[in-house]
């Protein structure tokens, strides 16, 4: 299944594209004004957690608010967001969720939700669903020459799945499909303390944590080669990363 990208301006395409990532907004878009060079990116990828336990109403006025900043978005609800939001972004013509495009040679794909938690939150699935929704996603990038997959659920045994107690609690079926396929990147979020990045194999993982906390990351396609790090906003260190 495949949703249409938002084209990149073809007067522009002899420089480097630039997208921005950020997710678990739960509500709160105060630091998206932080964020330099926002209206001017190429793409906005939205990693998930858009509300706490809302739905239809409440994601759209946080889509409409980031719309306001800049159209070109793409996105996958997370596991606080209600089940209708992944309908609403499918029919907003935005989704990732089990989705794939390809957008300037780049393929993008992704999975919303997450693997089941303790807490029972609304839009939690199987493991073997979120492998299914993967692999789903994942067939409209076979020909692109570079691949991001927007994950809300980390892959398991990183730095970007480890709560505060160092236990590791992100999907096995998301770091099964990292392991097999390899995409340059893998952009996550959900658990929040876990800010950072790391490797599986040659895919780069990076969470940037909590949108209030200024977390984003920031990327770079020139068409051959993707690069990118944590974005730096004025509550926030700045990182790097090597997909």
């Amino acid at each position: 299944m495949i949703t249409k990208a938002p084209q990149p301006d073809t007067s522009r395409t002899c420089r480097p594209l630039r997208i921005f990532a950020f997710g678990d907004i739960h509500m709160d878009l105060g630091k998206l004004a932080a964020m330099p060079d926002l209206a001017d990116a190429d793409l906005l990828l939205v990693t998930g957690d858009l509300t706490n336990f809302g739905g239809r109403a409440e994601a759209g006025k946080i889509i409409a608010a980031i719309r306001a900043r800049n159209p070109a978005l793409l996105a996958v609800a997370g596991n606080l967001d209600r089940p209708e939001v992944n309908r609403y972004l499918l029919d907003e013509g935005i989704s990732l969720h089990g989705r794939g495009v390809l957008w300037n040679n780049l393929g993008i794909f992704g999975v919303g939700g997450s693997n089941p938690t303790p807490f029972g939150t609304p839009n939690e699935f199987a493991e073997t669903e979120l492998a299914r929704l993967a692999d789903q996603g994942l067939a409209a990038s076979h020909d692109a020459r570079a691949r991001i997959l927007v994950s809300h659920a980390p892959p398991h045994g990183t730095a970007t799945d480890r709560l505060r107690d160092s236990s590791h609690v992100g999907s096995r079926s998301i770091r099964a499909v990292i392991e097999e396929h390899q995409p340059d990147l893998c952009l996550t979020g959900h658990i929040h303390e876990a800010r950072g990045t790391d490797t599986i194999g040659r895919t780069t993982i990076i969470n940037p944590g909590m949108l209030r906390d200024g977390g984003w990351i920031d990327i770079t396609w020139d068409g051959d080669t993707i690069t990118a790090g944590l974005g730096k906003t004025p509550s926030s260190p700045n990182g790097t990363a090597r997909p």
